[in-house]
């Protein structure tokens, strides 16, 4: 998402401090990590007997060795295993074990140790085996660090409800410092390095770097395993098979591009390498929660997308609805188009399948972009209308796309599933092949809340989606101002009937439990994150429930 706003529009919006308690609320003040450990320790991609356990080795030059161990205990008086590791300038001095042999569902704690100094204490823990009762994940996407502070992963690391961190992507994000967010980056101090767009090995490496020196991200790392999955801002914006939007003729082969971005992701995050023969763009998992849940992680940009389609080439030639119902027809919904490869899609087949055999009763999908259909409502008779067509208004452009979109029914992105019609159909189709029906689906991108239903195009329910807005990305419509950004989210929801709620005014994530028949969700608000003291709050708490061979809302709890 690349939104231009004004400064002090933005500003507002990062710290919307009239809505929230008074007092200094909690403070992302993270432990201060030791050299060499300055980027603290992480750990994720668990299963049951193992997880990956992470740091980094600053300032070194030569290669060096790194010990570690992990235990039962936080004193590590119960051991249960240990190792050395050595790390050079290839790896760019991460370093990156696998801690094996350990027990189902048990939480365990690690540490890294060079020299006398050792690293702060992690802590982590398995997949669970057999029967469980009871399963918490947060879910997160879009942290900018330009945009601010990382709060949310601060109240995500203090969560007592969470055991497992979802992360959909947008870990990272490419621009320079005069790229998207420089204004609010130059008031906060926060601006992006190296000060260029990035596109070289050195270049990804220095910012995931700097992201990790945030507070909010260092405490959440050492306090819970991560599952991420990339999605485009970790490479570039709107990526595809073979280019991406801002990717220019300028910066290189995007091969290489992208070949750069990869190879420093797998190098920086708590992720299992490729095998001997495997490729790190085929990056999907099938995690196993006991007898409860199977979480299957997608792979949307780098193996199977075709280009995304622009409104900026077509809506010129748009002027009635009979021109959008042939544009959708024959572009979008072209058979050709797709979104995952085809390897990514027989995969999804066999996991969903073997969570069916061993009956449990969650599927769970980790998507990266939002699955529902989500079409522009009427604007024209709106208060809006006449703000878009006023030149003297600084968002009066975009203000006046979404108008035409409303006016010709269209959908609101295009680079979601909704810009891949019959793509999305054919996920639906292998889903109810391999007897899925049910999935609740965890989505990021937006930088906005949503709680949708999710059905094929003939009607067949397929369940639910479950939105998560940025940590620090701002939402698509601040840049209207706080009345109109609430007007769009009632007319989204008025218009579109797979949606049942969205928020694009706040900053969070979104926090899922699990039980055996009845599951809920909790979209977590942080107050601010032009700082690092802030408050949370519950927004919208959804419960989740089982019947008729998919799932449904119960009565929505007030915050």
């Amino acid at each position: 998402m690349t939104i231009s706003s004004t400064r002090r529009r933005v500003l507002l919006g990062l710290t919307a401090a009239a809505a929230w308690p008074a007092g200094a609320g909690r403070t992302a003040a993270a432990v201060s990590d030791p050299a060499p450990f300055l980027h603290g320790v992480a750990s994720g991609d668990p299963d049951a007997t193992s997880v990956v356990l992470w740091t980094r080795v600053s300032g070194a030059d030569r290669p060096t060795i790194v010990s570690w161990e992990a235990a039962r205990d936080e004193a590590f008086a119960d051991a249960v295993t240990a190792g050395t590791v050595t790390t050079d300038a290839r790896r760019d001095f991460t370093v990156k074990v696998i801690a094996r042999n350990l027990d189902p569902g048990q939480r365990y704690f690690y540490r890294f140790r060079m020299g006398s100094v050792t690293s702060r204490v992690g802590r982590t823990r398995t997949l669970p085996a057999g029967h469980i009762e009871r399963l918490g994940i947060a879910v997160a996407s879009c942290s900018n660090y330009a945009f601010g502070h990382f709060n949310a992963y601060d109240a995500i690391a203090r969560d007592p409800e969470v055991e497992f961190v979802l992360h959909l992507g947008d870990y990272i994000y490419e621009y320079g410092r005069d790229g998207w967010g420089a204004t609010v980056a130059m008031a906060l101090g926060r601006e992006h390095q190296p000060p260029h767009e990035i596109v070289t090995l050195d270049d990804y490496r220095i910012r995931h770097a700097q992201y990790k020196g945030d507070a909010g991200a260092r405490a959440m790392h050492a306090a819970l395993p991560m599952i991420p999955i990339w999605d485009d801002h970790e490479s570039t914006n709107n990526p595809w098979m073979s280019g991406a939007e801002n990717h220019q003729a300028d910066e290189g082969d995007w091969d290489s591009r992208r070949r750069n971005a990869l190879r420093a992701y797998y190098e920086w995050m708590p992720i299992r390498d490729p095998g001997p023969h495997g490729m790190r763009s085929a990056y999907w998992r099938h995690f196993e929660f006991g007898d409860l849940a199977s979480l299957i992680t997608l792979e949307t940009r780098h193996t199977g997308r075709s280009r995304q389609i622009e409104y900026a080439e077509h809506l010129p030639s748009l002027a009635t609805r009979d021109d959008a119902v042939r544009f959708e027809q024959e572009v979008l919904a072209a058979p050709d188009r797709h979104m995952l490869a085809d390897e990514m899609t027989a995969f999804l087949r066999r996991a969903l399948a073997g969570a069916v055999a061993a009956d449990r009763p969650w599927r769970l999908i980790g998507n990266q972009i939002p699955l529902a259909r989500v079409r522009v409502p009427p604007l024209h008779e709106t208060p809006l209308a006449a703000r878009a067509a006023d030149p003297a208004y600084p968002a009066a452009a975009a203000l006046a796309e979404l108008v035409q979109l409303g006016r010709l029914q269209l959908p609101i992105y295009l680079d979601t599933w909704d810009g891949y019609p019959a793509a999305r159909e054919e996920f639906y189709a292998a889903c109810a092949a391999s007897g899925v029906t049910d999935l609740l689906v965890l989505t990021g991108d937006s930088h906005a809340f949503w709680a949708n239903r999710l059905a094929t195009a003939s009607g067949r329910p397929m369940g639910l989606e479950l939105g998560t807005a940025g940590i620090s990305s701002p939402g698509d419509f601040e840049r209207f101002g706080s009345a109109a950004s609430s007007l769009l989210d009632q007319r989204l929801v008025a218009h579109n009937p797979e949606v049942v709620w969205t928020d694009n005014t706040h900053r969070g994530y979104l926090r899922v439990v699990l039980e055996r028949s009845v599951a809920r969700a909790d979209f977590v608000a942080v107050s601010r994150v032009d700082r690092p003291e802030y408050h949370s709050r519950v927004l919208r708490s959804d419960r989740i429930l089982r019947q008729n061979g998919t799932l449904a809302y119960g009565p929505a709890e007030p915050a």
